[in-house]
């Protein structure tokens, strides 16, 4: 599984011009899932996601984590942050998981994040054209990938 994570101070998803899900400050989460992943990626990752400490505390400094902080989370489905790019110029996506199966992780992983977090996740609509729409504050942007948890 991987994540990129992005702090915003907004964030929405829009499917065919209505809007699906939209936030104020919190994280967007980009979720990449392969075959390999389990109900162990699903856990192992967004409990990292929740305790990130990347927000500001009162003086300034990141030391805050999204279960601490009042804003939200948008998990949107995206393969291809599995795509292979060694060779050529045209990216393959023969590690991304079969449809079947990253549907049931991607919605393993937002019931997950809405447990550790206690309150609803806003997400896009898995398999969509997607128009993604936000704002990174900082900019913080960070890759997990849970097959290289160093």
């Amino acid at each position: 599984m991987r994540a990129v994570i992005q702090r915003v101070s907004r964030a929405s998803v829009t499917v065919e011009e209505k809007c699906v899900a939209a936030m104020q400050s919190g994280l967007l989460v980009l979720l990449g899932i392969e075959e390999a992943d389990s109900m162990e990626d699903v856990q192992w990752l967004a409990a990292k996601i929740v305790n990130l400490r990347i927000f500001a505390d009162e003086k300034g400094v990141m030391n805050v984590a999204l279960n601490e902080h009042s804003g939200d989370c948008i998990v949107v489905s995206q393969f291809t942050l599995h795509a292979l790019t060694k060779k050529g110029n045209r990216p393959s996506y023969i590690r991304a998981a079969r449809p079947e199966h990253a549907m049931s992780m991607y919605e393993a992983f937002v019931q997950e994040i809405e447990r550790l977090l206690g309150k609803s996740v806003g997400k896009g609509i898995f398999g969509a054209d997607m128009q993604v729409d936000l704002c990174n504050d900082g900019p913080v942007t960070i890759l997990i990938d849970t097959k290289n948890r160093e």
